[in-house]
Formats: C-alpha cells, sequence, structure tokens
C-alpha cells in the first residue's frame, strides 16, 4: 500500500475543526447583532458600545481559558477526552442562547468559555503530535495550512446558514444550528479516533511537577481574586467592569508564563523567549484583526451599501440570504455628522425620524415607497468573506512557499509572522480610502472596499496565524507543548479584548477615517519591533529546526 503523504489523523481533525468552527462562527457572526437589535426584534437593544465591550470580553476569556485546559491535557486529563468535553460543553452553550433570557445568555457564555478552553489548545496539539513523525515532520508547516484552510470552509459556509434560519426562524434557529454543528464535529472526532489515539500520549508526572502544579493553582486563584478587585474598582481604569476585572486577572497568569521561562534550563529558554516575544508582538494583529465582529459588523450595517445586482438579489431572496428594511418615511432627509444628527432638504434640523439606520445616508433615489421594503444582504454575510479567501488563498500561499522551499529560499516561520503584520496593515488602508470616498459616511461606501479589505487582511492571517501554530509545535518543550498553545492563545485573548476597547470607541471618532489610522499606526508599530527583532528570532528558528 502506498504510504500516504500526510498522516491520515490529518483529515478527521480538519473536519472536526470544520463544525467547531461552523457553530462558532456562526453564533460570533450574529453575536453583536443579537445585543444591539431591538427588544421588539428578538434582541436586548443593547448599544453598540455595551455589545462591543460584551463581545470582547467573550472572545478573550475564550481564549484565555486554554492554557488551563491545555495544561490539564498535558498532565491528568489527555488530549482526545478534553476535545471530546470542550465540544459537548460548546454545543450546550450554542443551545442555550436559543432562550431568550439573560440569565441564560450568560450562562451560555460560560459554558462556551469553559468547553473552548478544553478544546481549542488540545487539537493543536493533537495535530501536532502527528506531524512528529519523521516521515512527516517538514511538512507541519503545510499541514496547519491545510487544517486553516479546511476549517475556514466551515467559517464561510455558516454566515449563509446564520442568514437562512434567522430570516425564516429567528435569533432562536440559528443559534440552535451552531450547537447541532458543534455536536457533528464531536461525533467526526470520535469517528476519526483510531488515527490519533497513538500520538495521544500524556507526560507521566514527575516528583518536580508537584510545586509546578501548585504554583498554576495558586495562580489561578490569584487571578480570580486580582478579577474580583477589577470588577469592583470605582470609575473603571479601562472602560468597563469587565475589562478592568480581565486585565488584573491577566497578571498573575502572565506572570505564571514569565516563571516558566526564568525557571527553564539553558536550553529551554533561548525557545521559549523566542515564543514569548512573538506572543508579545501579535496581540497587536489580533486587536485589529477581531474588530470584524464589532466595528467591521457595525460599518457593513450602517455604511455600506448592502443591495445587489437584481439576479443576484433574486437568488438570495430564493435562498432566504436577504433581509427585508421598510421605509416608514419617505422623507428626504440627508446625513450630517455620522448618524448623529440630520437634516432636511433645506438644512432644518429632523428631531424625529421613524424609519430604519440604514436610510439615513441612502441615495435618495434609492428609497421605496413608503411602506415598502428594501431587499439587503444581511450583515453576517459579510463574515463570510474572510473564510472565504483563506480558502482560495491558501492553496496559492501552500504552492508560492513550497516553491521557495526547493530553491532553499523559504522565509522561516518569525519572517511570515513579521510579513503578515505588514500586510494586515495595508487592508487598513483598504478602509481608510473607503472612508473617504463615501465622504466620511456622508453616502453609502462600495461594498468592494470592505470586501477588498478583507481579502487584504486575509492574506496577512495566512502569514501569521497558521505559522503561530506552528511555531509553538516547533519551539515547545515537550512536556510544556500544550500550555505553550495556551500561551498563544493568552496573546490571542489580550489581542481579543483589546480589540473590543478600541471598538467600544467606535462612535466616539467623529471621522471614522482616524479610528482606522490608528489600527494601521498599531500594527506598523508591531511590523516595526518585529523587524528589529527578526535576525535574533531567526537564529533561533535554525538552531531549534
Amino acid at each position: 500500500m502506498a504510504e500516504s503523504k500526510y498522516p491520515r489523523g490529518l483529515f478527521f481533525l480538519v473536519f472536526t475543526e470544520f463544525w467547531e468552527r461552523f457553530g462558532y462562527y456562526l453564533m460570533i457572526g450574529i453575536f453583536a447583532l443579537y445585543m444591539t437589535a431591538e427588544v421588539s426584534e428578538g434582541g436586548f437593544g443593547w448599544s453598540n458600545a455595551d455589545a462591543a465591550d460584551i463581545y470582547g470580553t467573550f472572545i478573550a476569556v475564550a481564549y484565555l481559558t486554554p492554557f488551563m485546559g491545555g495544561l490539564l491535557a498535558d498532565l491528568k486529563l489527555g488530549y482526545r477526552f478534553s476535545i471530546t468535553l470542550g465540544g459537548i460543553l460548546m454545543g450546550i452553550g450554542y443551545c442555550m442562547l436559543a432562550i431568550p433570557e439573560k440569565w441564560a445568555f450568560y450562562t451560555a457564555l460560560t459554558v462556551m468559555v469553559v468547553g473552548n478552553g478544553f478544546f481549542k489548545p488540545n487539537i493543536s496539539t493533537l495535530l501536532g503530535n502527528l506531524f512528529n513523525d519523521d516521515r512527516y515532520r517538514h511538512k507541519k508547516d503545510t499541514g496547519y495550512n491545510i487544517f486553516y484552510m479546511g476549517i475556514n470552509v466551515g467559517a464561510f459556509v455558516c454566515n449563509f446558514i446564520a442568514a437562512i434560519m434567522r430570516n425564516k426562524i429567528g435569533w432562536h434557529g440559528a443559534f440552535l444550528t451552531a450547537g447541532i454543528g458543534m455536536f457533528i464535529g464531536v461525533i467526526t472526532f470520535w469517528l476519526g479516533m483510531k488515527h490519533y489515539k497513538h500520538v495521544d500520549v500524556r507526560r507521566t508526572p514527575k516528583p518536580e511537577d508537584k510545586p509546578f502544579l501548585i504554583q498554576f493553582g495558586r495562580t489561578l486563584l490569584i487571578g480570580i481574586g486580582f478579577a474580583t478587585i477589577g470588577w469592583f474598582i470605582p470609575d473603571n481604569i479601562m472602560g468597563s467592569n469587565s475589562t478592568d476585572a480581565f486585565f488584573m486577572f491577566c497578571f498573575p497568569v502572565i506572570y505564571f508564563f514569565a516563571s516558566i521561562y526564568y525557571k527553564a534550563n539553558a536550553e529551554e529558554k533561548k525557545p521559549l523567549g523566542t515564543m514569548f516575544t512573538i506572543f508579545i508582538i501579535v496581540i497587536l494583529f489580533w486587536a485589529i484583526f477581531k474588530q470584524n465582529g464589532t466595528a467591521l459588523t457595525t460599518y457593513a450595517k450602517y455604511y455600506t451599501d448592502r443591495e445587489g445586482p437584481a439576479q443576484i438579489e433574486q437568488t438570495a431572496k430564493d435562498f432566504g440570504f436577504l433581509e427585508s428594511v421598510k421605509a416608514e418615511n419617505s422623507e428626504t432627509v440627508q446625513l450630517d455628522n455620522q448618524f448623529r444628527k440630520t437634516m432636511g432638504p433645506n438644512g432644518e434640523p429632523l428631531k424625529h425620524i421613524d424609519y430604519p439606520p440604514y436610510y439615513k445616508n441612502l441615495d435618495v433615489s434609492k428609497f421605496p415607497p413608503k411602506g415598502e421594503s428594501l431587499n439587503l444582504f444581511n450583515t453576517e454575510i459579510f463574515q463570510s468573506v474572510n473564510p472565504f479567501f483563506v480558502v482560495i488563498l491558501t492553496p496559492l500561499v501552500i504552492a508560492f512557499f513550497a516553491f521557495k522551499r526547493r530553491r532553499n529560499k523559504e522565509p522561516t516561520t518569525a519572517t511570515k509572522i513579521a510579513y503578515g503584520l505588514l500586510v494586515s496593515a495595508l487592508s487598513v488602508l483598504v478602509m481608510i480610502a473607503a472612508v473617504y470616498t463615501s465622504g466620511n459616511g456622508m453616502h453609502k461606501s462600495s461594498a468592494w472596499w470592505l470586501i477588498g479589505s478583507y481579502g487584504v487582511v486575509t492574506i496577512g492571517e495566512l502569514l501569521l496565524s497558521p505559522m503561530g501554530l506552528s511555531m509553538v509545535s516547533k519551539l515547545s518543550p515537550v512536556r510544556l507543548t500544550a500550555l505553550m498553545f495556551g500561551g498563544w492563545s493568552l496573546a490571542t485573548s489580550i489581542g481579543n479584548k483589546l480589540s473590543g476597547v478600541l471598538a467600544k470607541n467606535w462612535d466616539k471618532f467623529e471621522n471614522k477615517a482616524n479610528y482606522f489610522w490608528l489600527n494601521f499606526a498599531l500594527l506598523m508599530f508591531a511590523f516595526l519591533i518585529m523587524m528589529l527583532l527578526l535576525k535574533r528570532l531567526n537564529r533561533v528558528f535554525k538552531e531549534t529546526s
């Protein structure tokens, strides 16, 4: 029998993650929309700022718990059991969101972040272990690219399903669909169990592990205590109770990871130091990239022309991808200053407007008669643009680096990450151009600007995110592999929370171009720091490979 080019377990893990990402991105694609929807529409009616705060906190905590789940899997639970437990918990959490009560909403978020903590680091570790075989070791980067491409198919499909379920059934139908998808993922994982059973190797606890575990438990308790203090600090330091609590919790966790470095032997210190340096730098990437569910969703909903060609609209309507926005008042108005003020034809202020905000900067020629509706693509459909580009561009990225590898000119993992930061910064320039060409929101921006920005940032993402996973698998000491994947998730978590902090200030920027200029400056800062350290980082990669 011919030897497989890739370990057979890879494809079961890809399809497991396909369904996990299907559920997660279906939920996250409508999360902010659900929170800000009027109570009469089945939502909670919260402000954009409050929704951004909750959104940022959720995606931050969801990526914070993996460092705990990773350690427990390393020493006690094993990777397969942890993945199964995490998947079941997440499925339950998605289904609970279908209950339109605040107690169910917050309980669901708690269940989901715990489940993600067990699932996220351990499926990446299991994948990395499959490629530790000498037959496949040289294909580890490519393996993670395939993994990344496969799971993004789920992220692409899910938003269309979300739109159909939301339009035809309601919010609860969409959330239940996410839960069902997650349960299918767990079943898929079970079906492939024999292909990765041999790499689910737990480390035998040693006497020196006891102080380490005691320190870990102490870190959690101190973190909870710090978070409690942060929640009750008068006059929030960083804008909200949840933000203060999150960063206060992170302080002892960061100290815990720093102590691992300082207690490591000389052989382990270089790769650990390299990883931690890159962890810190990429925080700013996640702070910008993860605004797709907040600031960019707001831009898509209110600032972007969501109509399409008639034939495409008819097809979308047949499938259920379009939502109706009724014109309750057909009086001509113009937007002045980002939805804050509106004026009549002669410049007189209009205080009472009884039609949806989408109309406020819409070309008058597109206004339907009073009482009729515009059919618009659901806002969440834009969340499928990024995974679409991941699927399309991943084979090109793989082919490009394979070409460079054959000529012994393939960039190191650190170099790829540096270029990822630069390309991501360029994507923000596309949004700046969108703001300028639309008169700072005075009229609708073409959807192609948003699509173009997602296309460029996807190239940056492909150079950075799967490379980060590959880096951890390459550089981590065997005894700490899953924990280091948790460290990568910790960096992602902090970046995710910062994305919510930034997005919460969206309404405070009169000129939206300045908001995006800030994002551009942050990414360029990260890129320049990376370039200054690149020679040193590359040296460690070469010594470790």
